[in-house]
């Protein structure tokens, strides 16, 4: 291939196109468990997440409830991933092994969030969240009905392989995904370009920027028991009796059963299955919908 502006432009839009496709082909499952919140600034507080609104009865003067308790605040991160080209396999036309080379570019950078979200609720059980305990913790602060703090818990412990029943119908998830930018494709395929001059190589990348965090504690139970009937009925009671200050129910429902690809027949067994193991019927049928995700593997 003759090596100029006209063939650069054509190749580039070529390489984009493939990118653009292999992008569309990512499936996503972050939006399931992550509430997307769209971002103008290098770091975004998220010192409301330490407030519930509760409704009251009306005596006296109004009571503003302050949402700015937590300093917890998501700082962007940039994420990019770039391909070089060599000279000679433009000038010999040898560019068909970049076809699907550009279409997994696509495919690795559209499911890059779902590997942060699931990574991030993975590592729940010793990173912290917005009251300052990890994620998953036995020692999480909410104010009794009198007003004294006191210990809620959103795990059991365990050491074994992490699984998560999560309620994802209320207006924010379990996690945060934090979008500064969108994946942008770029080029330096200019032929007095530093990398083409020095190393004969044209370069094609896609960057972005946001970051994960974590939202409601109480909206999520984590973990690493034996996925089974006992251990099922521990998660799902704690989460249906979840309150908030002062003694609110905060009214649960709809969950999910969010497992790895292991855990995959326990999740069938325990939410799908008509029947239980000793033959009588299943009283955890259809308590939860159950979600298998490979980036937990």
């Amino acid at each position: 291939m003759l090596i100029n502006r006209a063939n650069l432009n054509s190749l580039r839009v070529g390489f984009q196109t493939t990118f653009q496709a292999g992008l569309g082909q990512a499936p996503s499952m972050y939006p399931r468990v992550a509430t997307v919140v769209p971002s103008s600034v290098r770091e975004e507080k998220y010192g409301w997440l330490g407030k519930i609104p509760s409704v009251r009865e009306w005596i006296g003067p109004r009571v503003v409830q302050n949402i700015s308790e937590y300093d917890y605040a998501i700082k962007n991160k940039s994420w990019e991933l770039t391909i070089g080209v060599d000279r000679d396999d433009i000038d010999d036309d040898n560019l068909g092994m970049y076809a699907p080379l550009f279409t997994e570019m696509g495919l690795s950078t559209g499911s890059h969030t779902d590997q942060l979200v699931f990574s991030l609720l993975k590592a729940g059980f010793t990173t912290a969240c917005y009251d300052g305990q990890y994620f998953f913790d036995a020692d999480h602060p909410v104010l009794d009905a009198g007003g004294a703090p006191q210990s809620v818990a959103n795990t059991d412990g365990g050491s074994g392989t992490p699984w998560f029943l999560l309620c994802l119908n209320r207006a924010i998830k379990p996690v945060i995904f934090q979008k500064r930018k969108d994946w942008q494709f770029v080029s330096r395929d200019k032929l007095d370009d530093d990398s083409v001059f020095n190393n004969k190589e044209f370069q094609y990348g896609a960057d972005a920027r946001g970051n994960v965090g974590f939202g409601l504690w109480q909206l999520a139970w984590g973990s690493k028991q034996t996925l089974d009937a006992t251990h099922y009925k521990a998660a799902l009671s704690a989460l249906e009796g979840m309150k908030g200050d002062f003694d609110r129910p905060l009214g649960l429902s709809n969950f999910t059963l969010v497992v790895p690809p292991s855990l995959r027949e326990n999740g069938q067994k325990l939410i799908v299955s008509e029947y239980a193991s000793g033959g009588e019927s299943n009283p955890w049928k259809g308590t939860a919908e159950l979600l298998v995700v490979p980036w937990l593997a």
